[in-house]
């Protein structure tokens, strides 16, 4: 229970640093080196896959403090910023 409590602690205190971080950037409108720097920690790239007939490419960004984001919460915010722009 310990271990869990924790864990569960760090990932918070983790979470609170990156959205420091972001905050620093309220008008963000391009990714900079500098950016890139400050809120990214390694992007990769995988192999293009064509079977589709259509070219597909998946990039994974491990964001800094937090690592990656499960697929599942990169969609719901990029749902909730289109939602966002058409409201």
């Amino acid at each position: 229970m310990k271990n869990s409590k924790k864990s569960w602690l760090q990932n918070a205190d983790s979470i609170e640093q990156f959205i420091r971080r972001a905050k620093k950037y309220p008008e963000l409108t391009e990714l900079t080196p500098a950016v890139l720097h400050d809120l990214v920690n390694k992007v990769y790239v995988c192999a293009p896959d064509k079977s589709s007939g259509h070219r597909m490419q998946d990039v994974q960004i491990s964001l800094a403090c937090i690592g990656f984001l499960p697929e599942s919460i990169i969609t719901e915010m990029v749902n909730h910023a289109v939602k966002s722009r058409t409201a």
